[in-house]
C-alpha cells in the first residue's frame, strides 16, 4: 500500500510541475507579445504587428476623440490644400477630417498594415481617398520638410527623437500638433483641452542662432543672438565699440522681433527671416556672417 500511494503521489508531483512548466511558457510567450505591443513608432497589435514581419511597436494604438482632433486643426489653422503629414494615423481619422472638413491633403503613416488598411477604407468610405495617402512604414524613415502641418498622438520619448528633425528639417512657420504629450523644454506657443484631452502647438522657428551684421539708417551693427527654440538674447556691437544688451527676442516662424537697449533707452526692430538674411520693417538689413 505505501508502494502504490508513494508512487501516487510521485505521479502527481510530476504532473502539477509539467502544468507549472506549461504555464510559465504561456505567461512568457504571452509577455513577450504585448512588450511587442507596448515597446517605444506604431499601434494595435494585429496579427500583422505581432506574428508578420512589421517591426516593434513604439506606439500603442489609442483613438483621438474627435472633438480634439477639430481642436487640434483648428489651433494649427489648417487651410486648403496644405499638405498635412499625420505620424501613426491610426485609422486616419485626424487627416481625413484635415481633408474633408479643412480642404486639406496630405500623407498618414503607420507601421502597422492592419490599421494602414482601416485607414485608407475609412478614407474612401469619407470621399476623400483622392487626397489622402496612407502608408505602412517606420515613421522615423518618413520625410516631413514638405508639410505644411504636422500632427502626431505619440509617446514622450518618440516625441523627443523627432524634435531634432522637426527643428533642422521643416520649413520656419510649419505647424506641429501634438496630442496628449509635449516636446520637453521646447514651450509650446499654443495649447487646448478638450474635456480631459490636452494638445499642443509649436510653429517651427527659423535658425538665427550666431553672428549677423545689420546695416541700417544708424550704420553698421554686429549682432551676437544665442538662439532657443523660438527665443532668443544676444548682444549688440556698433562700429566704435560700444555694446548693447538684446533681450525679448522672438521668432514666431519667419517672423522675427527683438529690443536693443542702451544706457540711454532702448529701440525696438522687426523682420522677416529669409535663409542667410532678415529684412527689417524699417529698412534695416542683416546677414548672416560668415
Amino acid at each position: 500500500i505505501r508502494s502504490v500511494v508513494s508512487g501516487s503521489k510521485a505521479i502527481n508531483s510530476w504532473q502539477a510541475k509539467a502544468i507549472g512548466l506549461g504555464l510559465a511558457a504561456l505567461l512568457t510567450a504571452a509577455a513577450l507579445l504585448g512588450m511587442r505591443c507596448l515597446s517605444v513608432t506604431s499601434a494595435q497589435c494585429s496579427l500583422d504587428s505581432l506574428f508578420g514581419a512589421s517591426p516593434a511597436l513604439d506606439v500603442p494604438y489609442a483613438e483621438t476623440r474627435y472633438e480634439l482632433v477639430e481642436a487640434m486643426l483648428e489651433m494649427a489653422q489648417v487651410q486648403p490644400e496644405e499638405r498635412v503629414i499625420d505620424l501613426g494615423t491610426g485609422d486616419g481619422r485626424i487627416l481625413i477630417v484635415a481633408a474633408r472638413d479643412f480642404g486639406a491633403a496630405g500623407l498618414g503613416v503607420d507601421i502597422d498594415p492592419a490599421l494602414v488598411r482601416d485607414a485608407q477604407a475609412n478614407a474612401e468610405a469619407a470621399g476623400v481617398s483622392d487626397r489622402t495617402e496612407f502608408r505602412a512604414e517606420d515613421l522615423f524613415d518618413t520625410p516631413i520638410a514638405d508639410a505644411d502641418v504636422l500632427t502626431m498622438f505619440l509617446l514622450p520619448e518618440v516625441n523627443m527623437r523627432l524634435r531634432p528633425r522637426i527643428l533642422e528639417e521643416m520649413r520656419p512657420g510649419t505647424r506641429v500638433v501634438s496630442h496628449a504629450f509635449d516636446m520637453g523644454d521646447w514651450q509650446p506657443d499654443d495649447e487646448v483641452r478638450v474635456g480631459g484631452a490636452h494638445a499642443y502647438l509649436w510653429i517651427v522657428p527659423a535658425q538665427i542662432d550666431g553672428r549677423w551684421q545689420m546695416t541700417g539708417p544708424e550704420g553698421a551693427t554686429q549682432l551676437d543672438l544665442q538662439q532657443r527654440f523660438q527665443f532668443f538674447t544676444g548682444t549688440a556691437t556698433r562700429p566704435d565699440g560700444s555694446t548693447a544688451v538684446i533681450t525679448e527676442g522672438r521668432i514666431n516662424g519667419a517672423a522675427i522681433t527683438f529690443r536693443i537697449r542702451t544706457g540711454d533707452g532702448a529701440q525696438d526692430f522687426a523682420g522677416t527671416v529669409t535663409g542667410p538674411s532678415i529684412s527689417g520693417e524699417s529698412g534695416w538689413r542683416a546677414e548672416r556672417a560668415p
